[in-house]
């Protein structure tokens, strides 16, 4: 297990493994089904799916958990593994393109409640795995991204994308690489497919532009 400090406000940065990382998985699952709740992913979820869904990583050898902590308070976490041990279909859209797929690390879900954002934790999460990928000899990194139309109804008018932060970290979208994932949308009675573009960076090459 290892722990950073993020800033003086108190909050701490762990990334977790074993049982340590089993026993945070309901608090990943409850903080995915609230923070992808708002735009743009509109997931309704539920805890019997999310125990299902998330209980890959305590199966993976190279299950990853990075949880941030205000005191006692679970208020974020992010998710990693080899993509190796993903689902067929994260790892289909790589094998069709003929990329190593034993040298990528896949990150998964990464949550932060609202009132946390802006100060650190999101870079955090990022230097988090990527250290788990280098521990586990994987020189790629890569996670995915919704894609939704830009005349969606519950887009908001003054929505930003998390693009140009990315770019920062040294990733770059991929948009010859995609997957579908399905889950059910705010309001839905069924689920529905969803478009997930990949972004990468090597970990062998030092962006340029990485803010501090």
């Amino acid at each position: 297990m290892s722990v950073a400090a993020v800033d003086s406000g108190g909050l701490r940065v762990l990334r977790l493994a074993g049982d340590a990382l089993r026993a945070r998985l309901d608090d990943l699952g409850r903080l995915r089904m609230t923070v992808f709740r708002a735009w743009p992913y509109l997931y309704e979820g539920s805890l019997d799916y999310e125990r299902n869904y998330l209980a890959r990583y305590d199966a993976a050898s190279t299950g990853t958990l990075i949880v941030a902590f205000d005191g006692e308070r679970i208020v974020g976490a992010s998710s990693a593994l080899a993509l190796a041990e993903e689902f067929d279909y994260v790892r289909a859209p790589f094998l069709a393109a003929g990329l190593p797929v034993g040298d990528i690390f896949y990150f998964g879900e990464s949550v932060l409640l609202p009132e946390y954002r802006g100060r650190g934790i999101g870079v955090e999460f990022f230097r988090q795995r990527e250290a788990a990928a280098r521990a586990f000899d994987r020189p790629l990194c890569c996670f995915c991204a919704v894609e939704r139309p830009a005349d969606h109804p519950a887009r908001p008018a003054d929505y930003v994308p998390l693009d140009a932060f990315w770019i920062r970290r040294g990733y770059r979208r991929r948009p010859d690489l995609v997957s579908t994932f399905s889950w059910r949308d705010i309001g839905d009675t069924e689920q529905t497919d969803k478009p997930m573009v990949y972004w990468l960076r090597d970990l062998r090459r030092e962006p340029e532009d990485v803010a501090p």
